[in-house]
Formats: structure tokens, sequence, C-alpha cells
């Protein structure tokens, strides 16, 4: 699959809480994260999903860190503005800022966080188009979008493509499919997963149990893969022994009658 024009894995990495949590920063443990961020890329996972509010802007600090010697074509960082930031000058600084903070000159793909009550839609999309026409982003997106402002932010856009809607999606959670996710695959939308693992909840049902046994492999996997049928999920990970689970989903996909069995 591509992204903003780029060839990416089959699943992303989250990094939600990595060097903080919601806009306050924990630098205790800055090298472990820098560390595991790179893990995460030698083991064949090129998408890396932050925002502005994590850790107050540290964890796309840490995302730079982690990157900077890698070849610049190599991966695909989103990042968000949070929905405080909405405005036209808003959005701008927002941008500016994370690209300072990650040590880019443009971000793959900006999103908005949230969408917000007070803003109108059409002032936002009109500076994130602003910064795909300036070089400071290559594509845009959105966030938490439902059906119906996905439609207003697809009439608002005149000049770049809406790429992606990331939403919470998993095999636990998947009330996506029956509205939202048609309808994004219709307008040519991808669809970005985030907690594709129901906050770790997957490894407790039985059915993805049960198929997991036919691959030899975990319901962690199963469930990435289940996601990956529609989405481009970003699972979290703290240690570098879950990170190993993550990637080994890369390497097998999930048969047809097991997808359908599980979508029942």
């Amino acid at each position: 699959m591509n992204l903003c024009d780029k060839k990416i894995s089959k699943i992303g990495f989250g990094t939600w809480k990595i060097g903080g949590g919601y806009w306050s920063a924990d630098k205790t443990r800055d090298n472990y994260w820098v560390d595991l961020l790179r893990f995460v890329f030698e083991k064949g996972i090129n998408v890396f999903d932050t925002a502005e509010m994590y850790g107050g802007g540290h964890t796309e600090e840490l995302v730079g860190q982690a990157l900077r010697d890698i070849d610049r074509e190599e991966y695909v960082v989103i990042t968000k503005v949070w929905n405080n930031h909405l405005s036209f000058d808003d959005v701008i600084k927002s941008a500016t800022a994370s690209l300072r903070r990650l040590n880019l000159k443009s971000v793959d793909l900006y999103l908005i966080h949230w969408p917000s009550p007070s803003v109108p839609l059409r002032e936002t999309i009109r500076a994130m188009e602003k910064l795909v026409d300036d070089g400071l982003v290559n594509c845009i997106g959105i966030s938490n979008f439902d059906v119906e402002l996905v439609q207003e932010a697809l009439e608002a856009s005149r000049k770049h493509d809406i790429e992606a809607n990331e939403i919470e999606y998993s095999y636990l959670k998947r009330d996506p499919e029956s509205r939202l996710i048609p309808f994004l695959e219709k307008n040519g939308i991808k669809v970005i997963a985030y907690s594709p693992l129901g906050r770790g909840e997957v490894t407790k049902d039985k059915r993805l149990q049960e198929i997991a046994k036919n691959y030899n492999a975990t319901p962690i996997q199963v469930a990435l893969n289940y996601v990956s049928k529609k989405a481009i999920p970003i699972p979290k990970a703290s240690t570098k022994p879950h990170v190993e689970e993550l990637a080994k989903a890369l390497t097998w996909d999930l048969r047809d009658e097991d997808y359908l069995a599980l979508s029942r």
C-alpha cells in the first residue's frame, strides 16, 4: 500500500504515551524511547503516527531523534493538530512547530486530530492546503470524523485530496465497517486505525485465539491482519518483545475464509 505516494508497511506504529501524556512531557526515559523507535524501523515498520498533543510536543522530538539518520524516503511521519489550534493562523503555527520538533522539512501526512465546533472546517482545510502549497506538508487528512464531517471536509477541500481518516477501529470495535469505512472507500480516502488491538483486549478473544493456532501466531497478530484488510493499523508497544510480536504480523496474511469467518 502507498500513503502520500510512499510505499508503507502493512502496519504502522503509534506513539501515544511515548515521552509523556496529554500535553505533558516526561523526559526521564528519552534514550529508551529513541532506541525503541529505531528498533521499530529495523523490524520493518516504517509508518510513525504522532501528534503535537502527545507529551506536549516531546513525542514528536523523540520521533525526530530516532529517525534523523534514516533516509527520508524510507519512512512516513503522520502528525496531528489539536482541535484548539484549528484557526487558519494557528494551524500554520502548529505545523511549523511540529516540523521543528520533528526536525523535518515536511510532514508526510498532517491530520486534524479532532473536529472543532467553534472553527469552520473550511477555514482549517484552507490552512492545511496552504501548508501543502508551501511544501511543509505532503498531504492532508482528518481524524475522528464521522460520515457527515467527512462529507463536509470533502466539500471544503478545493485544491488537495483528503488522504486519510484516522479512526478507532479494531476486531472488537467493528461498527465503522457498516457505514463509515464503505463511505471512505467510495471516496478514495484511506483508513488509519488507532487502538487496533482493543487496548489489549483482543488477547482474550476466543475466536482470535482459535484462528491464531492455524497460523502459529498470536491473537494480536491475527487482530492486526484482520484490521489491515481495510485499514492501516497503528498499534503501540513499549517493549522490544512486543514490537517483535507486532512485526511478525507483517510476514503473513489472513486467508479470505478466516477473514470472512471473523467478520460475521
